[in-house]
């Protein structure tokens, strides 16, 4: 696996999950309680109230700057001086530092979900199946529906959280997509354009919707918008599954032509941890 395509995957989600949350509207990230920094070429992201426990984040790091014992000091501090909950952790395998085991047992880090990470060259992408559904850009009239949607698609409360996402459907480098039955938006996902790379994220499907094809008409709008704006390299992420259990979002990007990088370990850090 090319060192230079996992530097450019971790740095672009870094990238939409900071912008998510530093772009949410002033009274909803003090509602939220989120704070977010830039540590290490990494980002770390803070949402106290969150009322998922998705949110809170550091990601993005060890391309930049290593990975020592100091640098997860600093993004533990972090986390520590806002008051967190708690965070997850989340970096690339392949720069893992050689003590890894000794830095999570004296922080107390523990595994959690383990991340998927795919990509390909955008020539590429093969577009897989058909949908009835109606699929197009999203609009500022349309966006609280779309995020209302995704959230939905994901088993999040909306309060807050879709003011969080409708705040990034209006920037330049954010492409919002949606699946209409009628004038109903059933679906929805996000385009996010970070130089030559375009990330595939946020892809959801109302359950009364789903197997219908369109997850897989979203990624192919989105390809061809990404493809549209010079983008060369397509990336997205999603959980790994468990044995035996399968995982529609991860078969579709596969059946359209992206390819597994890697699985990436997730390590869960609470205040209690030790230290």
């Amino acid at each position: 696996m090319p060192e230079e395509l996992a530097a450019r995957a971790e740095a672009v989600e870094a990238e939409f999950m900071y912008q998510y949350e530093s772009s949410a509207p002033p009274s909803i990230a003090a509602a939220l309680g989120i704070t977010t920094t830039r540590i290490g070429g990494g980002v770390a992201l803070s949402m106290r109230h969150d009322p998922t426990g998705y949110w809170s984040k550091a990601l993005g790091f060890g391309f930049d700057e290593p990975v020592t014992a100091g640098l997860v000091d600093r993004v533990l501090d972090f986390y520590r001086s806002e008051g967190s909950v708690g965070a997850v952790l989340q970096i690339a395998p392949s720069v893992l530092p050689a003590d890894w085991a000794d830095i999570a047992r004296r922080h107390g880090l523990r595994p959690g979900g383990r991340i998927v990470k795919l990509a390909c060259p955008i020539e590429d992408f093969t577009p897989a199946g058909e949908t009835a559904l109606r699929i197009e850009h999203v609009g500022p009239g349309d966006a609280r529906a779309w995020a209302s949607v995704v959230l939905k698609g994901f088993g999040m409360p909306e309060e807050g959280l879709a003011e969080m996402l409708v705040a990034v459907a209006g920037h330049p480098n954010w492409r919002p997509f949606a699946a209409w039955e009628g004038d109903r938006i059933v679906g929805g996902a996000s385009l996010f354009l970070h130089g030559e790379v375009a990330s595939l994220n946020s892809g959801a499907v109302l359950a009364d919707h789903r197997n219908r094809g369109a997850q897989s008409a979203l990624i192919a709008a989105r390809v061809r918008e990404a493809a549209s704006a010079g983008c060369r390299w397509l990336v997205a992420e999603t959980g790994e599954p468990a044995e035996g259990v399968g995982n529609p979002s991860l078969n579709n990007m596969l059946r359209a032509g992206l390819q597994r990088l890697y699985t990436r370990q997730s390590w869960i850090w609470s205040p209690g941890g030790i230290s």
